[in-house]
Formats: structure tokens, C-alpha cells, sequence
């Protein structure tokens, strides 16, 4: 007696990989049209992952270039546009060969899709290192050298010496690690965008906590960016400790 469709569902749902084909390959003389459709639906699945990886591969230009290296670290950003809050950098050595399903820049991903591939990155990355500058010292220094500085911090809490920086755009100042600036990183190298999503996630939590702190300005949606809604509160309630006077100007 042939299984049910029912069954047969639940053993494309059990499989992946090289199962996934064998079952298909199993099934193909099925006639019906519920057996058809699963195996149109896991062949459709099998090709979205191929072009993943294929995706994820020309990622990888950069870090298989200097794979002689032992340690290469991707350095980003985020924070430098807002008008509060510190601004968060982030430092993540991969192993060599490491693919990530979905990694990719941060600000092309949902808010969900960044939290999961936080946790990976954290469990997967040889190091991970994060620097935050908070916004009095942004007011000091000014926002490049407060990213700098950032930027600093995170490569000193690496566990491990980078031998080489993969850096989305720019080149930091007082680091003798020699340094590849990539202009738009976050979307051409593996670690790059790997730090991307760390320095993102880190400094979203931090301004969800802030909104807890200082409500009304409506930090955990705008993380501290210049909505209408946000610039109004400060025009009416004034800024909160952590907005960056520099920044918000006639706004005060």
C-alpha cells in the first residue's frame, strides 16, 4: 500500500540536502498532484540554496584573496547619523571557509533575520570584538573621530591579534594592522558584514533600553534618528542626556 500524501509531506518536511534529492528522485513517478507539488516545492527550495551560497561565495572575494592570513577582522559601524546615542562598532574574525546562511550588509535585512544571525555570528566567529563611544564624546571629538575611536576599541577586544582590517570604506588612524578600505564593505565581504550586524544589534538593544530610561522620544523604533515625530519632542521636552548637542542644534 502506498503511504499517504500526509506521510509523504512529512518526510520532505524531516529531509534536507542530499535526502531532499533522494526523495524527490523516490517520489518523481508519483502521480499525484499533492506528491508533484512537493517536489516542485523542495526542488524550488534546493535552487533558492544554491544561489544563497553562490551569493555567499562572491561575498567571500575578499577573505579567500588574503586567506594566507592567518586572522582577518571585519570592521563597520552604526550610529554615526543619529541625533542621540552612542555610536557602536563592531570587530568579528571568522574561521576560514565560515558561510553563514543570509549574511549579508545589516541594513538589507529585516530586524528579525538580524537578531538570529547576531546569535550565530556570536557562536560561530573565532572573536568578536565592540567598541561604543557614547554621545558627551562624540560631542567632543566629533562623530568621525568618535567612530574611530569605536572602531579602536573593538579591534583591542579581539581575543585574537587581526593581521589584516577589512574595512567598509574607511581607514582608521592610529592602527599599525595593515588595512583594506572597501568602499559599500558591508555588502562585498563575509566579515565586514558580519561586523555590520553586530555593531547594528548592539547599539538597537542599547537604544531600546535607553526608551525605557528616557520615554517619549521614541528611541526603540527611530534608534535615535531624526524622525518628525522625534525632532518635534525635542522641540517641545527639550533633549534627553543622551543627545548629541552638536547634533541637534536649533533643534535645542
Amino acid at each position: 500500500m502506498s503511504k499517504s500524501i500526509q506521510e509523504i509531506k512529512h518526510e520532505f518536511n524531516l529531509a534536507s540536502g542530499a535526502k531532499l534529492k533522494d526523495l524527490c528522485q523516490l517520489y518523481e513517478g508519483d502521480p499525484r498532484s499533492g506528491v508533484q507539488s512537493l517536489i516542485k516545492k523542495a526542488k524550488n527550495q534546493e535552487k533558492k540554496l544554491e544561489q544563497e551560497y553562490a551569493r555567499l561565495e562572491a561575498m567571500a572575494i575578499y577573505e579567500k584573496k588574503y586567506s594566507q592570513i592567518p586572522y582577518i577582522a571585519g570592521i563597520d559601524e552604526a550610529g554615526r547619523g543619529p541625533l542621540a546615542g552612542p555610536v557602536a562598532a563592531a570587530a568579528v574574525v571568522l574561521p576560514k571557509d565560515c558561510r553563514i546562511l543570509y549574511l549579508n550588509d545589516s541594513k538589507k535585512l529585516t530586524p528579525m533575520r538580524r537578531e538570529a544571525l547576531y546569535d550565530e555570528i556570536m557562536e560561530k566567529a573565532v572573536s568578536v570584538g565592540v567598541g561604543i563611544v557614547d554621545n558627551e564624546r562624540i560631542d567632543q571629538i566629533n562623530i568621525l573621530q568618535a567612530t574611530y575611536e569605536a572602531m579602536r576599541q573593538a579591534i583591542q577586544k579581539l581575543s585574537v591579534e587581526p593581521r589584516l582590517l577589512l574595512n567598509d570604506a574607511v581607514t582608521i588612524p592610529l592602527v599599525t594592522i595593515p588595512q583594506v578600505p572597501i568602499i559599500k564593505g558591508d555588502a562585498k565581504s563575509l566579515s565586514i558584514a558580519a561586523a555590520s550586524i553586530i555593531a547594528k544589534v548592539t547599539r538597537d538593544r542599547m537604544m531600546a533600553e535607553y526608551d525605557q530610561l528616557y520615554p517619549g522620544y521614541g528611541f526603540a523604533q527611530n534608534k535615535g534618528y531624526g524622525t518628525k515625530e522625534h525632532m518635534d519632542y525635542i522641540r517641545n521636552n527639550g533633549p534627553s542626556p543622551i543627545h548629541r548637542r552638536t547634533f541637534i542644534g536649533n533643534l535645542r
